[in-house]
């Protein structure tokens, strides 16, 4: 290959994931060379079709076998569980029998992990190193199919298990007894445990020096910490392991958490972080070696850079054969209930869409109360049960009593408070809570007294926010018919610490549990909280895969999804709904990738970047680069306003009058009920309006200056634009002219309620799903069902601006909890911004660079929580 050839492999590549095909990419790229340079010369154009061959020559190589994920080419060995097998149907009627799982949730986790063991190398070789990324979602039972993959893998052939499960003892303990309860016990003779479920049974040198010989039908076991020294006496073990044994294991080794430490950090590609070098040592030193990473936050993975410098010595462990995403599971209580989704009409939204009502904001006047304001401050700080604080533990109590009621006193039932990342905080905090407890015990068992009056406030006030809606749950109509269950809660209720010092151990093996945890770093990845209900959250992070961890109150709630609650502040609440778009993102770029046949190598997932957020430690985005912005085939609206602020309120309806002023000279114009069109509008108008036009700096995803950048870059294929004044007829009149218009009507959009920061408002979606045909002569008389891009393909090539009016004061509808008056300074302008061409989500996105980065590249600021030296785990 010439350099140039190289060249426009690199850019056809690079184009690959916003387009439908390689030849639309060497399409693409043939526009971009004339429009800088000119005619294409033919010795060029010759050079793009050489490319072009290149990369369809790569990409029919694969081979789609599985409906949720990108493979690469293999042998399809794997059909299912057979008849034969032991390890499965013992799981499978464990979870139906025993644990009282629904028929359609054991379906579903056999479903998922008959794809993921279809995956793995086929043991059947005698050599061979797979490596696969499995992306699940918070809380939503990886662990149930990973165990689920451990029984079909030993059934298929695999002989030794490995897990790395977390970096502390207490979450290697939780695993290795759920691994022993879930499997093990079925058939204990078939089994050889490396390992224990005791603080001090993790991995140690065997007293032989080596593994076993394998006897067919059986299996070994370990579930390793994932830290330093664990993983060097494993592979320690396998060095000193019989060539004639080793040439027998087919080693399953699973990585729980796999963004978490496995990745390497180092600032250099030439050093290796340790616990990255020891797994790649491990996985080079087995000659057959399955590897599969199960995360819910998988940035980190997806920036490991597929190609390092020293891959002939040491594997990476980028995931090169496969990335599936498990489904969403049936009854998962995750992102979608509690923050909904974009409504498909703006002005009439969904129950569905608007999410439950769950989220309560803490005042900031009740933040320097709960945690000191300096870390300095935190030896002499101590913190109060605030009268938020109070309402929380009050509903948490109620639920437990509202659960038993519903029959379920044999479930575990958790609060969670985590309000400092410093243990001794922790610790005075548990003891607050301890004596508020105390102090109300005898209110609350009598019914009478101020706690006992707050608590029927607390109950009245949340069962009015998240009504029943059809659910058939039973609910308490006073404060009486709670009382004798509300005495079992406090006579079983127990406060724990749990962090990286604490002595406890949350204990979920035996009799049900009523939990209050004051936790630390420890619950914020991997441990979990059985029956968690109620959170009381005030822990910040700046990166996406540490925020999404602390998600802990996603999972499963059956029988009790009217009753899970957040009291949390206005600035986690945002940057948790931004992210519940994000990650779903994630599983929609690999579907559209699976469906273009691409390879796990050639994949590189976009995640959108959130100003003041970071996707994950720098130094782990040492392999990652911002694309170049694109909205092609996108529509962008305005959510967040600064509509406080009169001068950009002003400011911004004068931009909008003076543009429709001037486009009504030049343009086509057609009025009709509700809205006003003007075609064929030169570009440098739109130009002219957004440039003038304020966009509220609290925006996640939209930002005035990739806006106007993309505009210019695309400026030549877009000549002419349509905009629509989008006035309903039976709006509110507006208070101001507009281009001569004394009065145009307003459209309503009231803001979120704990989503609005002080001085912002956030109105969720500006745009309904009709008005992307706004401008379409005859568009289709049922768009229901349909998603926002198969709207879109039913526009003409021509791009779209809306203006809306909005009025001032914007009233929710009466039974409205969640949303509140707008209540801004004037009446407001907002646009939204309908582009031609096809889908490219890039946004502002970072994505995996197959090429080596130049230092300008590197991004050397490391972002590091602050934490206690007793919270980091001593590897030694």
């Amino acid at each position: 290959m010439s350099p140039q050839i190289e060249q426009f492999v690199r850019n056809i590549r690079e184009k690959l994931p916003n387009y439908s095909s390689p030849e639309k990419c060497a399409e693409v790229l043939r526009e971009d060379f004339e429009r800088i340079a000119g005619p294409l010369p033919p010795a060029v154009s010759a050079d793009i079709d050489a490319a072009l061959q290149i990369v369809k020559a790569a990409i029919e190589d694969v081979e789609i076998l599985r409906r949720s994920s990108l493979i690469k080419k293999r042998e399809d060995w794997y059909k299912g569980p057979g008849p034969g097998d032991r390890h499965w149907p013992a799981l499978n009627g464990y979870l139906l029998n025993e644990k009282g799982w629904a028929k359609d949730a054991i379906v579903s986790i056999d479903d998922a992990s008959s794809e993921v063991v279809s995956l793995l190398a086929n043991p059947a070789q005698e050599q061979f190193c797979c490596r696969g990324l499995v992306v699940g979602y918070v809380q939503s039972g990886k662990t149930a199919n990973m165990t689920g993959v451990i029984a079909k893998a030993v059934d298929a052939g695999y002989n030794l298990i490995v897990l790395l499960g977390g970096m502390t003892n207490k979450l290697r303990a939780q695993t290795q007894r759920r691994l022993e309860t879930d499997i093990v016990e079925r058939h204990r003779h078939l089994w050889q445990l490396y390992t224990t479920a005791e603080d001090d049974g993790d991995f140690i040198m065997p007293a032989n020096k080596s593994f076993t010989m394998p006897v067919p039908g059986r299996a070994q076991i370990a579930v390793m910490k994932k830290i330093t020294s664990r993983l060097n006496s494993f592979h320690r073990t396998i060095e000193r392991t019989p060539p004639q044994v080793l040439r027998k294991l087919k080693v399953l080794l699973i990585d729980d958490e796999c963004d978490q430490a496995s990745v390497n950090s180092a600032r250099d590609d030439y050093d290796m972080t340790k616990i990255n070098e020891a797994i790649r040592k491990i996985i080079r030193s087995l000659p057959a070696v399955s590897y599969v990473g199960y995360t819910a936050t998988p940035f980190a993975n997806v920036f490991i850079d597929p190609f390092p410098h020293n891959r002939e010595e040491l594997d990476d462990l980028y995931p090169e054969d496969f990335i599936t995403a498990l489904p969403r599971p049936d009854g998962y209580f995750g992102t979608k209930e509690v923050f909904g989704t974009d409504p498909l009409d703006a002005e009439n939204e969904t129950e569905a869409e608007a999410g439950q009502d769950m989220i309560r904001i803490i005042p900031d006047e009740e933040l320097d109360r709960l945690r000191p304001a300096r870390a300095a401050d935190k030896e002499i700080f101590h913190p109060e049960v605030t009268e938020d604080l109070e309402d929380a533990l009050l509903w948490y109590l109620a639920t437990c009593a509202i659960r038993r009621m519903r029959g379920k006193s044999r479930s575990h039932m958790t609060m969670l408070v985590h309000t400092s990342p410093n243990i001794i905080q922790h610790t005075r905090m548990a003891e607050s809570i301890r004596n508020w407890i105390s102090a109300n015990e005898s209110d609350l068992i009598s019914g009478v007294g101020p706690a006992s009056e707050r608590l029927e406030a607390v109950m009245h006030e949340e069962f009015k926010k998240v009504p029943d809606n059809g659910r058939d749950y039973l609910r308490p109509g006073t404060l009486s018919e709670l009382i004798p269950a509300l005495r079992e809660v406090l006579g079983d209720l127990e406060v724990a610490i749990e962090n990286g010092e604490s002595e406890e151990r949350l204990d979920y093996t035996a009799e049900a549990k009523t939990y209050i945890v004051v936790g630390g770093a420890v619950l914020a990845r991997g441990l979990t909280l059985e029956g968690l209900c109620v959170s009381f959250f005030l822990r910040t992070a700046k990166q996406y895969d540490t925020l999404l961890q602390m998600g802990r109150w996603f999972g499963y709630r059956f029988g009790y999804d009217d009753l899970p609650r957040l009291w949390t502040t206005h600035d986690l609440a945002s940057s948790f709904r931004a992210l519940a778009h994000i990650e779903e993102e994630i599983r929609e770029d690999i579907s559209a990738y699976r469906d273009r046949k691409t390879t796990p190598l050639e994949f590189a997932v976009k995640v959108r970047a959130i100003p003041g957020m970071a996707i994950t430690s720098a130094s782990k985005m040492k392999h990652a680069y911002r694309t170049s912005i694109s909205y092609e085939g996108r529509h962008v609206q305005t959510i967040r306003f600064d509509h406080l602020n009169d001068d950009v309120v002003a400011g911004n309806w004068a931009a909008g009058s003076k543009l429709v002023d001037e486009i009504t000279a030049i343009a086509d114009v057609t009025e009709s009920p509700g809205r006003v069109l003007y075609q064929n509008v030169p570009s440098q108008a739109i130009r002219k309006f957004l440039t003038a036009y304020n966009i509220s700096s609290a925006h996640m995803d939209l930002r005035k200056d990739h806006l106007l950048g993309f505009f210019d870059s695309s400026q030549s294929r877009m000549p002419t634009w349509n905009v629509v004044l989008v006035a309903p007829e039976e709006g509110k009149p507006s208070k101001r002219s507009l281009a001569g218009r004394d009065t145009v009507g307003l459209n309503t959009r009231s803001r979120l309620k704990e989503l609005t920061e002080e001085g912002h408002a956030d109105i969720k979606a500006l745009m309904s799903l009709r008005d992307i045909l706004i401008d379409v002569e005859s568009p289709p008389e049922r768009i229901k069902g349909l998603k926002w891009d198969e709207v879109k393909v039913l526009r003409p090539g021509v791009p779209l601006l809306l203006l809306y009016p909005i009025d001032a004061i914007s009233s929710p509808k009466p039974n409205s909890t969640k949303r509140e008056e707008l209540n801004a300074a004037s009446d407001l302008l907002g646009i939204g911004v309908v582009f031609p061409g096809e889908t490219d989500r890039s946004g502002d996105y970072f994505q995996v660079m197959i090429d080596a980065p130049t230092p300008e590249q590197l991004d050397e600021e490391e972002i590091v929580e602050e934490l206690e030296p007793a919270e980091i785990i001593n590897e030694q």
